[in-house]
Formats: C-alpha cells, structure tokens, sequence
C-alpha cells in the first residue's frame, strides 16, 4: 500500500492522506476577504485528492500584511472563512490557515505603515528600514496571533500553522543576523527563540489542548551568520515541549544567494533538512521545496525522511494529481515545471498567480467545468508545438476531432529550446505531457508534414474539416549586420539542439532569455560531471576549492554582447538571479551597452552605446540569439480563402510559454 496515500494523524486531526498542499501567496484577496475565487481555487485542490490543504498566508494584523492576502485580523472575516472551510470539507479535505506577519519583509508602500521588526535593520527586499519593536508592542503582536488563532478555530479551521520561516517576522527574531536586541528576546539562541515559543504558547492557550498547531520553520536559513538545521532542530525540539502538533519544513529565506524553488533546483534537494528536524523530535515531519511528483513523495516516505509531504505548485498546475497518482494515472499528470513564470513573477510584480501550464489557475470560479460544444467540428491544427497541442487538448475535451500536422519529427516546438540548457530539462516535460494527453484523447498527430497553403485547402475540402488553427510557431532572425565571408556564424537555436557545434572562444550576440540559455549550455563544456564529482569528493582526491574550480571553469571562453542595459531582462524576476549567477560562476564575459557593428574574420567589432568607443572581440565562433519572428505565411496565404481560421501561439506573435499555452486555451474553449 502506498504510504503517501495512507491515512494519518496531526495531533487529533485525521487526514484521508499524507500529502500537504503547502501555503502560497495568491494575491486572490484585494480586500483581505474570502472571496468566491479563491473559494473555488481550494474547491478544485480539495476535490483533487489532497489530505490537507494550508491557506496562506493570513494576515494577522495590517502592519505585516502584503498584496493580496486573505486577512484575519478582525470577526468579520469570519464569514468568509467559514465559507471556504466548508467548500474543503464538503470535498473530503482538511484546513489550516496559515498565521502570517511579514516583519521587515513588508513594504510600508502596501500598508502605509513603516515595517516593524526585532531591530532595525535595512531589508534586503523592501530597501527600508523597520522599525524596532519595543516589548509593548511585542505583547500586542503575540496577542494577535493567538486572536487570530481562535478566530480560525471559530470559522470551524482543523488547526492552525505558525509562519516560522522564510526570514518572515519569527524567522528574524531568531536569527542573529536580523536580531541584536539586549533584552530578553534577543542574545544567544535560547533567548532569540523566545518570541516564537511565546507566540506558540499564546496560541495554546487561546485554542486549548486538542487544536493542532503546525509550525512552518526554515530547515536552513541559507543566509551567511545565520541559522543552519543545527540551531533549527533546537527551535523544533523547544516547539514539541510547548505543544507543537508537526513541524513544515522548508528551505531558506527570501533573500538567501542559495535557489530555493527554481528549475534548477534538483528535485526533493532539501528533504534532508526535514530529516534533520525528524530525527530530534517525535511529532509529525512535513518535507517540501520541490517535491514535485508522486513517486519522489513516495520515496521520502519510504526512506524515513519525513511524515508528510508538502506540495503547492504542483497542485497549482495540476489539482487533481492526487486521484491521478492514486488510480495509478501518474502519467497523466501535468507537470509543474518550477518556472515561476504564473506564480512567483506574478506575485513579484504585484498580480494575482497564474500558471504556465494551467490556465485554468484562479479562473476555476469563472470557467467551471470545460463545456461540450453544441456542435463537433473536423479541426485541422498547423504545428504541434505547446499552443498547437494545448489547442487540441481542449478542442478534444470540447467534444471536437482534432487532426495536427507537425513539419517535424517530434512535438514540442520551441520547448526543445527551452529544456536544452543545463538544468531547464523541466520544460521538456510539459511537451511530453502534452502530447500524451493529445494521444489519449484521440488527437491525430501526423509528423513530418511540411504543410503548404494549397495542402490545406485540399485537405477542407475532401477531408470535411470546419476550422484551421495556425500554430507554426516562430523562427530565429538574421540580422543586418556586416560579416566577412568564412566566419563562422550559428544561431542559438541550432547550438542549443545540437545541430551545431562551436569552437572554443565563442562571442553570443543577444543578452536575452536564449542567449542566457546558450552561454550556460557552452559554459558546461569541459567541466566535472555528478558522477565524476562524486567519485572524486568520496575518494578526497582533490581539494574542495579544486573541485568547485573543476566543477564551474570549462573548456570555453564564452562572451554575450548584448546593446542595451541589463543581460536576461526577460528572464522572470524569481529565475534571473541565480541564471546571472551562474553566468558569472561559469566566468561567462558579460558586455551589456555593445553594439555590434561588423563580424569579421578575427573576431567581433563592436562599440560601446556609453564613449562610443570601439573594439575587436577575438572569437572562432560567433551565435546569434537576438530573437525571433513569426512564421505566420501560411495564415496570411489563406486569409479570406478560408471561412474558419484562426492564429495562435508565435506564429500570432513571439511571446513566453505562458502567453501562447494561454492563447490556446482560450482558443479551444472558443
């Protein structure tokens, strides 16, 4: 018997499962009321399947809040609460809300109000400076979390979780790094674990002995001079004596150098933090970050490394993988890809979450169930990249018979691209899911069909076909610019499909997304492989520092030229950071500012937008990656021979994953 969908206990809370869908900020909650948008986002989560669903988070009070979040500060979001409580629990599911207060990571832009915290140090994200708490003042945040407390166990909650991480307001009483307070909330560890136990024990006895309380902490803080699982397992170990019910263990803080959700992160990578905790206290362990598939929740279980299994964005982009996993249909889940695209990108620029692969996300109350068309149609579908197959998923489901023709060998389009570099392989997944779940549903797709404007209105006419829907997808442009005959020009798009090798001093015109996702494909040419690096790390054959030198300086000179400021400006604000890093790790030559007037021969000339002044850049081979272009012939061939036609994805407009799988959808429902 599966041991991730096997029932168990959180105190005196049963749950159907083992499986969590961890807290995430959703900005669904403008006012700070439960609304029916998000009613119905956790509707769809608790019908899926999942044991136990955490809302968060929740505002305790305003001075800690942020853009969006569901508050329960005050009794009259009572209400509200009591509806969304009910919606889970009428679908089989659990409910806790998470208690939220933000400290020195809220912006007095979104409250009006300077941000308060243990001392007053400057915030890495806000850039301000809060305000230190006196004691009075502390009393009255530990009175509002236990305030906020009874009021879920009033709404008819199943418990409540404590926001202890993240680098949130509990995470900076404990760290030495954000608290140098004298008095007794500040000093060693055992005094900076003060406030946290305090609001724990208020929160006690507030909602009496047999309400579970769960505490989200950072396993590791991942921030240089604070906290690491050692100092964590003390924290947890204190939470137990006061009458913690589970410990949630995440990663590290918002502002930590190390990547704590991103693509690259691996897979289940900081389960061991949880172990850690598991093996120092004797009430439930919930592990997360990146736990993204039923078999590795699974796996966790099995070895011993935790007792439950935390996931949020899966069960964004697929709310029904727990039934899947349980039938035994794990292929057909649709993947989360750890894009951040919909969901952190958003959240940063201050939008409600979407998906990247899930359109559906935060629009399940407006959308319902996909409906049947009155009336099927014979669609004929020009490309299977992620819109022509997205298209066809939801014709199908719409009750249409969805025939695609794909000039190439394969499904996925661009997709290709996108998993090509190092630790981007994620992006390949959703062209597999997508075209399974085209093939289960019926969907014909016909490889190696170079479709032409006449093909097409034949194939109307004898095949009986009602609509056509381009979706040829986008191609590299060439530039206007000078080159010597002989030199070596690729484009990245044949570099990164390995159509084209390079040498070995390689100049990348274009600082975008793709030119990023070259110089890191290039920069690993050369370099220790996980394998090689592990032999040589159990066998002490060389230093740490040689193998971190092995490990990041390869065979290559790489160097990106990009015109104007900034490399990766359209890269997404949670992922760009650590790309940058890794470009700068791999000692890739960054020159924003450049523009490049001439290939020749010897190398690249260029010129600087800042003195005008101008330079060769020796190189062997030169990539273009300075964008693309619809490739919308075919459309504009059959405009006004056709009654039904339609354009989607790039072939409508060059644009990011998401915008075309969301054009599709939008187009199949149609």
């Amino acid at each position: 018997m599966s041991i991730l969908f096997s029932p168990a206990k959180i105190g005196t809370l049963q749950l159907r499962n083992r499986l969590v869908m961890t807290p995430m900020h959703l900005g669904y909650s403008p006012k700070g009321e439960v609304n029916d948008q998000l009613i119905e986002f956790y509707r769809a989560r608790a019908r899926g399947g999942v044991g136990l669903i955490i809302v968060g988070g929740c505002g305790i009070d305003r001075i800690g809040n942020a853009f969006g979040m569901t508050q329960i500060d005050d009794d009259r979001y009572i209400p509200g609460l009591r509806q969304l409580v009910d919606a889970v629990h009428a679908e089989g599911a659990k409910i806790v809300p998470q208690l939220y207060q933000a400290g020195r990571y809220t912006h007095s832009a979104l409250t009006g109000k300077p941000s308060v915290a243990p001392s007053p140090i400057p915030s890495k994200l806000t850039g301000q400076t809060p305000e230190e708490l006196t004691e009075e003042k502390i009393k009255e945040v530990i009175d509002s979390f236990s305030n906020a407390a009874k009021r879920a166990q009033t709404a008819g909650f199943d418990g409540v979780e404590i926001l202890a991480s993240a680098g949130y307001l509990i995470s900076q009483f404990l760290s030495p790094v954000t608290n140098q307070r004298t008095d007794r909330y500040g000093g060693d560890l055992e005094a900076r674990m003060t406030f946290g136990l305090e609001v724990a024990e208020a929160i006690r006895k507030a909602v009496g002995p047999d309400f579970p309380i769960i505490v989200r902490v950072a396993g590791n803080d991942f921030v240089p001079g604070s906290n690491t699982n050692t100092e964590s397992r003390a924290f947890c170990q204190a939470l137990e004596k006061v009458g913690v019910n589970a410990i949630n263990v995440t990663g590290g803080w918002h502002e930590t150098q190390v990547p704590q959700i991103t693509m690259n992160v691996p897979p289940g990578a900081y389960a061991y933090l949880a172990h850690g905790i598991k093996q120092v206290v004797s009430i439930p362990v919930i592990a997360c970050n990146r736990i993204k598939t039923p078999e590795l929740a699974e796996n966790i279980l099995e070895e011993g490394l935790a007792d439950f299994i935390g996931m949020a964005r899966p069960l964004l982009a697929d709310p029904e993988l727990p039934n899947k996993a349980m039938n035994g249909e794990t292929d057909s889940i649709r993947p989360c890809i750890g894009c951040n695209q919909g969901c952190l990108d958003n959240i940063f620029r201050l939008k409600p979450v979407s998906c990247l692969v899930n359109a559906e996300v935060g629009r399940e109350f407006e959308l319902g169930p996909i409906p049947q068309s009155a009336q099927t149609q014979k669609v004929l579908v020009i490309g299977a990249g992620c819109a022509g197959m997205e298209f066809a998923r939801v014709a199908t489901l719409r009750g249409h018979k969805v025939t695609i023709w794909e000039e190439s060998g394969q499904p996925g389009g661009q997709l290709a691209l996108a998993a090509a570099p190092p630790d981007r392989q994620d992006f390949g997944y959703l062209a597999n899911y997508l075209a399974s779940a085209c093939q289960k549903l019926g969907v014909a797709i016909q490889y190696n069909v170079k479709a032409t404007s006449d093909m097409i209105l034949t194939a109307v006419q004898k095949e009986g076909y009602n609509r056509v829907v381009i979706a040829t997808g986008a191609r590299p442009i060439m530039p206007s610019i000078k080159i010597e005959e002989g030199v070596r020009v690729l484009q990245a798009w044949d570099v990164l499909l390995g159509r084209e090798k390079t040498g070995q001093n390689v100049i990348i015109v274009g600082g975008g997304a793709v030119g990023v996702d070259t110089a890191l494909l290039l920069a690993e040419a050369g370099t220790l492989n996980s394998e090689t690096l592990r032999f040589l790390m159990l066998q002490h054959a060389e230093t740490d520092q040689e193998l971190y030198r092995l490990l990041t300086q390869g065979s290559k000179k790489i160097t990106v030229l990009e015109m104007v400021k900034g490399i990766g400006r359209d890269i997404g604000a949670s992922t760009r950071w650590s790309m940058l890093a890794d470009l700068k790790r791999h000692k890739v030559s960054c020159l924003d500012n450049h523009t490049v007037l001439e290939i020749r021969a010897d190398g690249v000339l260029v010129e600087s937008t800042g003195d005008s002044t101008q330079k060769v850049i020796p190189a062997d081979t030169v990539v273009l990656a300075i964008g693309s272009c619809s490739q919308n012939e075919l459309y504009n061939n059959l405009q006004g021979k056709l009654e039904n036609l339609s354009i989607i994805g790039d072939a409508a407009k060059p644009r990011k994953v998401l915008d075309a799988i969301h054009e599709a959808y939008a187009e199949g429902i149609k």
